[in-house]
């Protein structure tokens, strides 16, 4: 069975999954299931801020992830990746129509892949940790950058890779310290794609209005030919600041498709980040909702599927 939870707005947030009879493992958005030879990967509508998960969801989030995924994958198509289907009949699964509703729309059927366990950030402008880092180091994640640079700045695009965590924070970590952990030849593969794909997210992102300013690649190794396979999610919302190019200036933060707008309310409450986070009220579970579906259709060309 999926059982759902609502998060009490105008439409059911769902935050829980469950099939049952198959091993899961329950990321911050994702729960991952593994059928032996392929894994189903739901997208549910949990939101994180500064590592923890909110209490309540943004309906609809885990679908806009599945179908800008999907949207990607099928564009980078150039680039191996790990996507089967994201049909969950494909799964090869037999579940009652009522078990199959919570799936539906956010859910990827995937290869297994050998996961390289380092996050592969690419930033095309000064914003966010960079930014922060570069007003007292001139640095970002170690990278020495001209000096007179302005907040959200675009910069020449460079990788900035950090360990993957499934919770808390991922570090930044110098190239240097991927290569002494995976060796030259997959460290600067990793690093070459990372760039490229970036390149040609960014112009496609450009061509419908947006500024993708940083993204962060998930990469893998196919088990059969231990080939470099581009794995998890991919340029959406959750794993990239995305702007509208229309407004933008730089010289200061950015109005974003991201949830920084759900990071900017909790900066205003009294919650020390150390313990339980408040749950969001409504008026920011909608304003993030629809900054989600706006980039969905900005960068999709397509009305969000509702259904």
């Amino acid at each position: 069975m999926v059982a759902g939870r609502a998060g009490g707005q105008e439409r059911a947030a769902w935050l829980e999954t469950l099939i049952e009879g198959f091993p899961k493992r329950r990321g911050k958005v994702r729960d991952v299931y593994d059928l032996g030879d392929r894994l189903v990967m739901v997208a549910t509508d949990r939101i994180s801020a500064y590592d923890w998960v909110l209490p309540n969801g943004i309906p609809d989030k885990g679908r806009v992830l599945t179908g800008l995924s999907d949207f990607w994958f099928r564009e980078l198509a150039g680039v191996r990746n790990h996507l089967i289907s994201t049909e969950i009949d494909d799964a090869g699964l037999k579940l009652p129509a009522d078990a199959r509703a919570g799936l539906v729309g956010r859910t990827m059927v995937v290869k297994k892949v050998k996961i390289v366990p380092f996050e592969c950030v690419v930033r095309g402008y000064l914003s966010g940790s960079g930014w922060k880092e570069y007003r007292t180091r001139g640095t970002v994640c170690g990278e020495p950058l001209p000096a007179g640079l302005v907040e959200s700045q675009k910069i020449a695009p460079i990788f900035t890779p950090a360990t993957k965590a499934e919770t808390g924070h991922d570090e930044n970590v110098p190239f240097s310290f991927v290569v002494g952990a995976i060796g030259t030849d997959l460290a600067h593969a990793l690093k070459e794609l990372s760039l490229r794909v970036y390149s040609h997210a960014s112009e496609v992102a450009a061509a419908r209005g947006l500024i993708l300013a940083d993204t962060k690649f998930e990469f893998g190794l196919d088990l059969a030919t231990n080939e470099v396979v581009l794995a998890d999610e991919v340029l959406t919302p959750d794993s990239s600041r995305y702007w509208p190019a229309d407004v933008y200036k730089p010289g200061g933060p950015q109005p974003s498709f991201d949830k920084q707008f759900v990071r900017d309310w909790l900066d205003r409450t009294d919650w020390d980040k150390a313990s339980t986070p408040p749950a969001l009220p409504d008026d920011v579970v909608a304003k993030t909702r629809e900054k989600y579906i706006q980039a969905f259709e900005m960068l999709v060309g397509q009305p969000f599927p509702w259904k």
